[in-house]
């Protein structure tokens, strides 16, 4: 009996199913997150179930969560009951991608305030646009080196 006939599919079949690369799968398998069988000439093979457990891997993954998360929370997910841990684990997940918003968007608004000045730029910000751009090299304003010691 072949490993089709066994309800059992290959990586490819897989990950054309599931929408994923081949490379995704055994990235999920290295992480525990998946599990497959080998043949006897050592070719992964995955039972049909394998897809939705890919695609709900998938669904983590578009949520923010790291793989070392989604380790543990899917043994919540095997046997159909969360535990309060694995509710804070999500809660504490949420809190750390929620920090990283707040971040992202005073980044996006420093840039923001670097594209304006440079769409309208003034002397203040603009060293080329001063009167004079630039002054004389004096030498006697130039730092002094330290003293090497001896």
């Amino acid at each position: 009996m072949s490993s089709q006939e066994a309800g059992q599919m290959r990586i490819g079949e897989l990950a054309h199913r599931a929408g994923v690369s081949s490379r995704a799968l055994r990235y999920y398998e290295e992480q525990g997150l998946l599990a497959s069988e080998r043949t006897l000439g050592g070719q992964r093979t995955y039972p049909e179930s394998a897809v939705e457990r890919v695609r709900l891997i998938q669904q983590f993954f578009t949520a923010g969560l790291p793989s070392r998360v989604v380790l543990q929370l899917l043994p919540c997910v095997d046997t159909g009951h969360a535990s309060p841990e694995a509710f804070e684990l999500m809660a504490a997940e949420r809190n750390r991608i929620t920090t990283a918003m707040a971040d992202l968007a005073v980044a996006r608004d420093a840039l923001d305030r670097m594209i304006d000045i440079a769409n309208h730029p003034t002397p203040e910000h603009c060293p080329a646009l001063r009167d004079p751009a630039w002054s004389a090299y004096d030498p006697a304003a130039a730092p002094t080196p330290a003293p090497a010691n001896a």
